[in-house]
């Protein structure tokens, strides 16, 4: 009976901890701000790691294979600007950027393909963020070009806590129907792990409609982050590998 009681547990252990290593992985690039106006500094501090956000619990990353800022239709290499910082006690990186110019900023990463045991993959999460500047906005809704992405269909800044936020998830190129996309909330100085009902509320699921189109009503104001989820059409080693269409917008609270 002890034999048999024991083994329970011990199931019910390693459910609940296969649970907890199968939360949502993200790609993320937080700017220290997301929209500058004037008489504001035109320096941006950019924080890059990578997490399971809603659970503050950091994952260590890499120096990434790609990390640029797509403007005016073009993309510059940032990579040689990122330092070694440590966010959520991992190893993670981060930069400052001077805006000189009106316009819109896409901030982009590359990283290097993460093994994760749990699931047997590698995941590789093509991830940006957009800043805009000085009032001038064309090319909110450009693509930049990355294997896979999420192409904003609501202005990817200014936005309200309570506002919903849509886009189109593309995989080189070309829209992705039904594609599943993963949502979390991220805060940095709440209580790690935060308050939540149960497991099943950490990570919130929509799926796209047949164009590829995808829309979240957003809760509270915050840093929310969207990742579309697809495998590759190419093996690591032999495995498969998830690739990510990560973007991250911040939802300002009405007052």
């Amino acid at each position: 009976m002890k034999k048999h009681l024991c083994l329970v547990v011990l199931s019910v252990l390693l459910v609940l901890s296969s649970w907890g290593s199968a939360m949502a992985h993200f790609g993320m690039i937080i700017p220290s701000k997301q929209m500058i106006v004037a008489g504001q500094s035109n320096t941006v501090d950019l924080k890059v790691m990578f997490a399971h956000p809603v659970e503050l619990v950091g994952l260590n990353l890499e120096k990434p294979t790609v990390f640029g800022v797509f403007h005016d239709g073009k993309m510059t290499d940032l990579l040689n600007t990122l330092k070694p910082a440590k966010i959520m006690d991992m190893k993670a990186w981060e930069t400052k950027y001077q805006i000189r110019k009106p316009g819109v900023y896409a901030f982009c990463m590359e990283p290097k393909p993460y093994f994760e045991p749990a699931e047997d993959i590698y995941i590789v999460h093509y991830t940006k963020v957009v800043v805009a500047a000085f009032g001038l906005e064309e090319g909110w809704d450009e693509e930049v070009g990355l294997r896979t992405e999420i192409v904003p269909l609501a202005r990817p800044y200014g936005l309200y806590g309570g506002n919903v936020f849509q886009g189109i998830v593309k995989v080189q190129g070309k829209p992705v129907p039904y594609a599943e996309v993963e949502v979390e909330f991220y805060d940095p100085d709440r209580a790690k792990g935060g308050e939540k009902p149960n497991e099943y509320m950490v990570t919130q699921v929509v799926k796209a409609d047949g164009n590829g189109v995808f829309t979240y009503g957003v809760p509270k104001a915050g840093w929310w982050g969207f990742a579309a989820l697809n495998t590759d059409d190419r093996k690591i080693e032999g495995k498969d590998v998830e690739i990510g269409a990560v973007i991250w917008v911040q939802f300002i609270e009405m007052k």
